[in-house]
């Protein structure tokens, strides 16, 4: 059984979960939400990129830890 991710890991997989999310909506919602003051297109963005990140892909990057970590046990043993 896989042991949680470290606070590092999290810290890594949760970066390259918003980062690229925050990225794709920022350019593709930009010239609609231009006329919000900052607050309120923050508030827009985090309403949307947080269930992206949370439900799909946080569970995609805990999969895919999972497989490393179990491709390198593998590889240990042999």
């Amino acid at each position: 059984m896989n042991r949680p991710p470290s606070k590092h890991q999290l810290a890594v997989m949760i970066w390259l979960a918003v980062f690229p999310t925050l990225t794709v909506l920022n350019l593709a919602l930009g010239p609609w939400l231009a006329h919000l003051g900052p607050v309120l297109r923050t508030f827009v963005l985090a309403t949307i990129a947080v269930p992206i990140v949370m439900y799909g892909l946080m569970p995609r990057l805990h999969q895919l830890r999972a497989r490393l970590l179990a491709r390198r046990a593998l590889a240990r043993r042999a």
